[in-house]
């Protein structure tokens, strides 16, 4: 019975998991969903700031600490270490959610792009940023990564295998193409408001420190030098910027 529901739950995180990625579409995009980062009343702009950030850092902190292997060791000794990852996917996928809840607009424009075919264009590199992010989690283990394959290796007693370091496709370009991704869908805009660009500035540069400061320090600790090998012959985040 433990089992099947360490299962379960893992199937309802990955569901989370979808029901969030998708809508984060339509939220940056400003298209198809009921609350978009542009949509709603305006308030006034400090408040609103602050909220924001404070939005924006619930999910830092959340994403960046659970990520750690020192807080993983930990939350293991108190739950299934097979759920531990579906945990880590629920729980940032529910703060996500409650960045897109209760996140403040701030209309006023920044950029606006009026000629249509270059409108069509950033829509375009917008959609690719999105595909990047999607496509990048299948060219390592996309099971692994959103802890379906541990759940299903518990259903059936056995151990999942420890992931591999495998440098496919895109991960010969940049060493974090998923984060490239991002970073190119939350810039292409053909309309950027302060909302969306206080957004993008400050996503784009967590990403940058918690790749540089967190994530890499945990990789360079699990695999050594192969991974100080693969720093030295690939970019971080941007391809051809070493």
């Amino acid at each position: 019975m433990g089992k099947l529901i360490v299962f379960v739950f893992g199937l309802l995180s990955y569901c989370v998991f979808l029901v969030a990625f998708l809508y984060a579409i339509g939220f940056v995009g400003n298209f198809y969903v009921p609350k978009t980062i542009d949509s709603g009343v305006a308030t006034s702009l400090l408040p609103s700031i602050i909220i924001n950030m404070l939005l924006l850092s619930l999910f830092a902190v959340q994403h960046s600490v659970m990520a750690r292997p020192a807080f993983k060791q930990r939350l293991t000794r108190t739950i299934n270490a097979a759920a531990e990852r579906s945990l880590y996917v629920l729980l940032s996928s529910l703060a996500l959610i409650i960045v897109y809840w209760q996140w403040q607009p701030m209309t006023t424009v920044v950029w606006s792009v009026e000629n249509e075919i270059l409108n069509y264009v950033i829509l375009g590199i917008y959609a690719l940023g999105w595909l990047i992010v999607f496509f990048s989690t299948f060219m390592i283990n996309h099971f692994e990564l959103f802890g379906l394959q541990q759940i299903y290796a518990n259903f059936k007693n056995k151990t999942a295998a420890s992931p591999k370091f495998q440098t496919n496709y895109l991960y010969k370009l940049s060493r974090h193409p998923i984060m490239l991704g991002f970073v190119i869908a939350f810039w292409a805009a053909p309309v950027m408001t302060t909302g969306h660009l206080l957004f993008t500035v400050i996503t784009t540069v967590y990403i940058f420190i918690a790749v540089k400061f967190l994530e890499e320090k945990d990789l360079r600790k699990s695999i050594g030098e192969p991974y100080a090998a693969y720093q030295k012959k690939v970019s971080m985040i941007i391809p051809f910027t070493k």
